[in-house]
This record gives structure tokens, C-alpha cells and sequence, in this order.
């Protein structure tokens, strides 16, 4: 079962899981989505909730719907690098902020992300 973050509604965690996995490559162009009770179970939420996060999906141009296949990934590869930009910047925006909630200055915050690149960068 997965681990949510109470302070964002699951639906839209669900999306960004589902978007980061098309935009990492776990999920490629035209393959098959898992059916909505598959993804109930594997996330453990309620079915509508996949739905609701599934539609969300469909909306914004990341999967389609065919009738009686089922849903699929539908975002081109050359959208990627530019979705995965948008995505990176407003998840940078949200910890920055919060990180100012409370209490860091950005000095702080520039040397603490540089310290974790530097630890990131030794273990490969």
C-alpha cells in the first residue's frame, strides 16, 4: 500500500504519480494503463478516486480512452522534457516556500539543496 502525504488531496497525488512515471519512462507512449480496480488495490483508495485522478489524466492530454481497450498513454515523447520542467519548477516552488514558512532564507536554502547535490553527486 502506498504512503500519502495528508496535506494534498490523494487524487491529485495520484496524478503526479502517474504523470512522473509517463515522464520518467515507466509508462511510455501507447502502452496500457492499469484498470481502474488495479489501481485501487495497488494504491489502496477508493476506486472513484482513481477514476477521478484517471479523468484528470485524460483531460490534460496524458492519457486517452478507447472504448473498449481501455486507457492509454498518450503523451508524445517530444511534450516530456517540457512537462517534466513545468512539474520540476512547481515542486521547487513548493518546497521554496515552504522552506521560507518555516523560517529558512534563501542564502540557507541555496546552501543546503547545494549540500545535498554534493552527497547525491558522491554516491554515484
Amino acid at each position: 500500500m502506498y504512503s500519502f502525504n495528508s496535506n494534498e488531496p490523494i487524487y491529485l497525488q495520484l496524478i503526479n504519480i502517474i504523470k512522473a512515471q509517463i515522464i520518467n519512462g515507466t509508462l511510455k507512449e501507447n502502452d496500457k494503463v492499469k484498470s481502474v480496480r488495479e489501481l485501487a488495490v495497488e494504491y489502496g483508495v477508493n476506486p472513484n478516486t482513481i477514476q477521478k485522478s484517471l479523468s484528470e489524466l485524460e483531460r490534460q492530454g496524458f492519457i486517452h480512452t478507447e472504448r473498449t481497450t481501455g486507457r492509454f498513454v498518450a503523451l508524445p515523447k517530444d511534450k516530456m522534457t517540457e512537462i517534466k520542467w513545468e512539474l520540476a519548477e512547481h515542486k521547487t516552488s513548493e518546497y521554496l516556500n515552504w522552506m521560507k514558512d518555516i523560517g529558512f532564507k534563501p542564502a540557507e536554502i541555496q546552501t543546503l539543496i547545494e549540500k545535498a547535490c554534493n552527497k547525491e553527486g558522491k554516491r554515484k
